[in-house]
């Protein structure tokens, strides 16, 4: 029996004007309707919501996702107990605590808000993250002994630690260790006094899918159980742990989590606690982004992120950090300025690597290979992560990117879904071929003397062939098509009620077909942005935006100022602008009127 011939692309687009095939993304009618008519909703919300798996009975909680109906039992993850004993044990008895952190956003909110947790109960916290130059990631038994050694009787590793037995054992007979960590597990578990971590093998949580944040949260909720348990808070203040979420929306978002279930319920409530501005060093840090619209994902992902990221990637590794942790205004301000600059600094060292990193990906992925992994001397080792992720969106592979110092190669890569990086970065350090090398199924870490760069691009190609099924660029999944006239305001703020957006909820796509362009020009100080109006085939008019669009064929098309019909796709979205809403379609493809 032959296979089904593939369902005909949306308005005939076969390949855009950047290479890719708009797709049909359909879920069940009769389900979307069933959603729609049990909640009273318009009848577009629940086909989308059907579309993403949204079953009937589950839609008033993706609607209206509350940490009451969502929040899991901390006790489901493997020693939970222990863990949440030790720190209550360390409350009760106010003893001196070290946080050990990473130096992404994850580690940084993880690590904020264990720090904040323990200074609430009383105990004495000192943050610690490592220098990603100097000691690399997670911990090292030099940074171990030195707290140990400044007086810590509990360390807490927060966002690492799972792979770092031997690190660890600097602290036996010293202090206790608790692991709060979500990578990939294997081997023996670090000897310590609990190792919290729902993808360790033993854990059958279900919660494979949440952040080292989470994970974190979740402990604070499992130790606060025990506290009242005892009776402490009969004399002592509880702390309020919903004012912790701001931290842990912004982690999952940047962890790039998928936005269901509890995570969704995180997010949702993280940007309600964002919104009031209650911790200096994020409120700050939006005044000197400049960020005036309401709060969403995005912002977390692409405001925030990038420069809390910033200061361990190519900066102070706990700049990040001591901002989350500041609480002075005025302070917190200088920080984020500093955060600001060094991000600004970030992106133009980035931009030397993507020329060099992309021109060497063409040829590979030209010749078919399912991994693309690229090295180069002196590419700084704080960027390679953002240039794999650019290069993965690129060629819709998996991508591996290093940078080269002294005979070692150090690098990031970034997955498409489906194809699990991180279980092959770990059995390429298994079978000898790293020196390091460690992380999910969408992204890792690793290292490599340089000289065996052929042999690790070989095991990966075999560990990972399947990608070399995948199309050279990924399908764009429309969801509907509209008239520019039937782009209103309302249907946008109808589709904004599916947020928050992001992995696992992708915002809708919807196109739009034969538009004119009427009028177009760029914005910023690079000239990054294109705005422009466009006009319907039936008539109206509706204003669209292009981000990363400084060249290429997309903003070709589009500042092209002939008026040539195109089609375009792109996220609907309702703005907001001193009290008004409007409409505004922002451009992620385009394609020729056949």
């Amino acid at each position: 029996m032959s296979p089904e011939p593939p369902a005909a692309p949306v308005l005939g687009v076969e390949r855009s004007v950047t290479g890719r095939r708009w797709a049909w993304r359909e879920g069940d009618a009769r389900i979307g309707a069933g959603i729609a008519q049990r909640l009273a909703l318009p009848e577009v919300v629940g086909r989308l919501m059907a579309a993403r798996g949204i079953g009937i009975d589950d839609a008033a909680d993706f609607l209206d996702p509350t940490l009451r109906a969502l929040l899991p039992d901390p006790a489901v993850l493997r020693d939970m107990g222990p863990a949440a004993e030790r720190l209550a044990h360390a409350a009760r008895h106010g003893e001196h605590v070290a946080v050990f952190g990473d130096y992404d956003v994850d580690g940084a909110c993880a690590a904020a808000l264990m720090t904040r947790f323990l200074r609430d109960l009383g105990c004495a916290v000192t943050p610690y993250v490592p220098d990603r130059l100097k000691e690399g990631y997670g911990p090292n038994a030099p940074a171990i002994t030195a707290l140990c050694d400044q007086g810590a009787t509990l360390i807490v590793c927060v966002d690492c630690g799972i792979a770092a037995a031997t690190a660890l054992a600097a602290a036996l007979g010293r202090a206790d260790v608790v692991v709060l960590d979500h990578h990939k597990a294997e081997g023996a578990l670090p000897l310590v006094a609990a190792v919290v971590n729902p993808n360790r093998l033993d854990d059958e949580s279900g919660l494979r899918h949440v952040c080292a944040a989470t994970v974190a949260f979740l402990t604070a909720v499992a130790t606060l159980r025990t506290l009242r348990r005892a009776g402490h808070f009969g004399r002592e203040p509880e702390p309020d742990l919903r004012r912790l979420l701001d931290l842990v929306a912004l982690a999952t978002v940047c962890d790039v989590m998928p936005l269901t279930g509890i995570n969704r319920a995180l997010v949702t409530q993280g940007l309600k606690v964002l919104g009031r501005r209650e911790r200096p060093g994020l409120a700050a840090l939006l005044d000197v982004a400049g960020a005036r619209d309401v709060l969403t994902a995005h912002t977390l992902g692409f405001t925030l992120g990038p420069r809390i990221n910033a200061g361990g990637r190519i900066a102070a590794p706990d700049l990040g950090l001591r901002l989350l942790l500041e609480e002075d205004p005025i302070e917190a301000r200088a920080m984020a300025e500093q955060l600001d600059a060094v991000n600004r600094r970030r992106q133009e060292v980035e931009s030397e690597v993507i020329a060099a990193a992309f021109a060497a990906a063409e040829a590979q992925a030209s010749a078919g290979r399912a991994v693309l992994l690229v090295a180069g001397d002196g590419w700084h080792p704080g960027v390679v992560g953002i240039v794999a992720g650019r290069v993965k969106e690129k060629f819709n592979r998996p991508a591996c990117i290093a940078g080269i110092a002294l005979g070692l190669a150090k690098g990031s890569g970034r997955s498409v879904p489906g194809v699990d990086l991180g279980a092959a970065v770990i059995a390429a350090r298994q079978a000898g071929l790293l020196e390091t090398g460690g992380g999910h199924a969408m992204a890792a870490g690793f290292s490599f003397l340089s000289d065996r760069l052929d042999a690790v691009h070989a095991f990966l190609e075999e560990r990972l062939a399947v990608a070399k099924s995948l199309p050279a660029s990924a399908d764009l999944g429309i969801e509907g098509t509209l008239t520019v006239p039937g782009a209103t305001t309302d249907f946008a703020q109808a589709v904004e009620r599916l947020a928050p957006f992001g992995a696992g909820n992708e915002e809708p796509l919807f196109a739009i077909a034969r538009a004119r362009v009427l009028r177009a020009d760029r914005l910023g100080k690079e000239g990054a942005t294109v705005r422009a109006i466009i006009e319907g085939e039936g008539g109206g008019r509706l204003k669209t935006i292009c981000f990363r669009a400084k060249e290429g064929p997309l903003a070709t098309a589009l500042l092209a100022q002939d008026r040539v019909p195109l089609h375009l796709c792109g996220h609907l979205r309702a703005e907001r602008w001193n009290g008004d809403v409007t409409a505004c379609l922002q451009v992620v493809d385009a394609a020729a009127v056949g």
